[in-house]
This record gives structure tokens, C-alpha cells and sequence, in this order.
């Protein structure tokens, strides 16, 4: 059997994604999935438009599967409770898929990522926590911002080896979410004058 038979976008891109959680998105090449299914280049280009559209897809798959997570672990919970299941699921999945992870987080193409579950559905599940705590609006946004730039910058740091200290990750990140949870319950409106 040929081993092109049954080569189509999913293959290509689930291992894509392995590949990237292996050595990194930044480093994956048409050319080293080709050699996973031990086909040339062009082979992939039936399936994939480029190297740009294979990462996107990558990223795509990675959001939508975080989100499922995501959407599991809060499933009946609200308040600090869902909190601190939204923040474990996500960091888990960043140190478990740290190249779907980072293909995430790369700057896509608004069309490529406007229609896609898991780009909506992690907005609907931020959106979802932070109304737990009355917010909406643009504080809605701010707070989900907040949110996004603590989990991202704690599992960035803590995949990468950032973390060289004798106090373990784990106890940090607690009193984090503990903080994060004071921090919503107290958010600061936007009639509330900001100090200069």
C-alpha cells in the first residue's frame, strides 16, 4: 500500500501538531511532515495550501481542543470555582501540547479564525466566567485581557524554565488564581477614576 493513501488535511495536521509539540511550531516545515508519512513536499500541497495555512490549522486544532477543555472543567461551576478550573485547564494544556500551545498564540489571519469553534467558544467561555463575577462591557474585555495575559505569561515562563527558584510552581499559581479571584470580585469600574 502507498503509504499517500488516506493522506488528507487532518492527517497533515494532527502531525503537524505532534511535530510542534515535539520540537516547537516555529520549526515545523512541510518538509518534516512530508517525511512522517514518507512522501515528498508536494504531496501535502493537495491538502495544505503552504507552510502558513498548515500552522493555522495547527493553531486552530490546538484552540478548539483547549477549549473543549476548558469547557469540561468549568461545566457547572461558577465564581472562584471556575476560576481556578478555567486557569488549571488551561495551563495544563500549555504544558502537556506546548507547540499546539504556542501555535495558538501566533498572530492568524482574522478571516482564517472567524468562524473557527475554538476561537468563539473561548470567547464565549471567558465571557461566561468573568459575567460570573458582574462584569460586562469593557470591563468584560479588560478583565478578560487580564486573564488571558497572567495564564499565557505563567505557562510560558513555566514551560520555558523561567521559574529557577526553590519555591515549587504549584503553590505560586494558587496564590495567584487567589488573587485573580480577590481582584474580580473588587474590578474596578470605568466610572471609577483611574490614578495617574
Amino acid at each position: 500500500m502507498s503509504p499517500r493513501v488516506g493522506l488528507n488535511a487532518e492527517r497533515i495536521t494532527q502531525a503537524a501538531a505532534e511535530l510542534a509539540d515535539d520540537i516547537g511550531i516555529d520549526n515545523v516545515t512541510l518538509a518534516a511532515v512530508a517525511k512522517r508519512f514518507g512522501v515528498k513536499d508536494p504531496s501535502l500541497y493537495t491538502h495544505v495550501r503552504n507552510l502558513e495555512d498548515l500552522r493555522t490549522r495547527v493553531a486552530l486544532q490546538g484552540a478548539l481542543e483547549m477549549t473543549d477543555r476548558i469547557g469540561v472543567a468549568v461545566a457547572g461551576r461558577a465564581g472562584k470555582d471556575a476560576l481556578v478550573a478555567f486557569a488549571n485547564a488551561y495551563r495544563d494544556y500549555a504544558r502537556e501540547h506546548p507547540g499546539r500551545y504556542a501555535a495558538t498564540q501566533r498572530k492568524l489571519d482574522i478571516e482564517a479564525i472567524a468562524d473557527a469553534p475554538g476561537a468563539v467558544r473561548s470567547v464565549q467561555l471567558t465571557e461566561a466566567l468573568l459575567r460570573g463575577y458582574d462584569l460586562d462591557g469593557t470591563e468584560l474585555i479588560d478583565a478578560g485581557r487580564l486573564l488571558r495575559s497572567t495564564f499565557h505569561g505563567y505557562a510560558t515562563l513555566e514551560t520555558g524554565g523561567g521559574f529557577n527558584h526553590s519555591r515549587e510552581t504549584d503553590g505560586s499559581w494558587a496564590r495567584i488564581l487567589d488573587a485573580l479571584h480577590l481582584l474580580l470580585t473588587q474590578w474596578p469600574t470605568s466610572k471609577q477614576e483611574t490614578p495617574q
